[in-house]
């Protein structure tokens, strides 16, 4: 969540424009929409709260978008939120009163949500600032074998709770994507695997031992082995070279500021072409040719 509504922010900023989003706005929706699917479902419909950089752009198309000053909401453990709601969930007969359950907890700890939203003296609803400041602009990219190329597929991964579908193209066109974006000044939404050991927020480096067999074979055969799995989304920003000249991505992270580069990370171009699940990118760089 956090890692997308960043790609559209730095995206905004791009283009002349501030924005500053509500996390809170969404997570609470999901957390609303999930109680349904929970008291319903049973366990295996329990909230979770993990998931992929396509759900934030479903839940923005579903439910709009709040500025941050709007709804706040700071401080709040969603983990500890989801287990409180999925127990209410388990013991409530009625979906009726298990909504009020809910929306009475959240805004003893979110806080209430506002009728609508005011940002530079105009007043919108949330569909309306949603549409203000994204538009439904952008495009999702994942590059694996087991599906077709230039088709849109539902990827298989456990976070993939809303089955978002992304369009499948070869690797080499996927890295293309990312550094054309870049070069037109747009943010690159980065999901995939940080189980890596050359993985370390606290050097503030991704790395991958060096070796020239990082093709789309071996990604996808680290994927089906699950040695590459869906962990974590960064906003990839900008490029950089190390005093060898090897090519790195600079992404900001959600983890705060404490490592050598104020929170930010460098990921090598060969960390990003192997464990990259999915990207997701203004449809203005999209200009894909399969």
């Amino acid at each position: 969540m956090y890692a997308m509504l960043s790609t559209i922010e730095t995206d905004r900023l791009s283009q002349g424009d501030s924005v500053n989003l509500s996390v809170a706005f969404p997570l609470r929706r999901y957390i609303e929409e999930g109680a349904a699917e929970a008291m319903l479902g049973g366990r295996r419909h329990a909230i979770t709260m993990r998931g992929t950089a396509c759900m934030a752009l479903s839940l923005l198309d579903t439910y709009g978008a709040a500025p941050y000053d709007s709804y706040p909401a700071e401080g709040v453990n969603y983990d500890a939120l989801a287990r409180g709601v999925n127990a209410m969930a388990r013991r409530s007969q009625s979906l009726s009163h298990l909504r009020r359950q809910v929306g009475d907890m959240l805004d003893s700890r979110m806080g209430a949500l506002p009728q609508r939203v005011y940002m530079l003296h105009a007043q919108y609803s949330f569909g309306e600032f949603a549409r203000s400041v994204y538009a439904q602009d952008y495009q999702a990219l994942t590059s694996f074998t087991h599906h077709p190329f230039g088709r849109r597929v539902v990827l298989e991964l456990p976070d993939n709770h809303r089955r978002d579908s992304f369009l499948n193209v070869p690797l080499d066109t996927l890295m293309h994507a990312i550094d054309r974006a870049l070069d037109q000044g747009y943010a690159v939404c980065w999901e995939g695997d940080i189980s890596e050991p050359g993985f370390s927020f606290s050097r503030g480096v991704a790395t991958l031992p060096h070796s020239p067999r990082y093709d789309q074979q071996l990604r996808q055969r680290w994927f089906e082995r699950r040695q590459t799995t869906d962990d974590h989304c960064m906003c990839i920003i900008g490029r950089a070279h190390d005093r060898q000249g090897r090519p790195y991505y600079i992404a900001k992270n959600s983890w705060g500021t404490d490592n050598p580069f104020g929170g930010m990370m460098y990921i090598s171009r060969d960390y990003i072409r192997m464990k990259t699940i999915a990207i997701v990118i203004n449809n203005e760089t999209c200009h894909i040719r399969l």
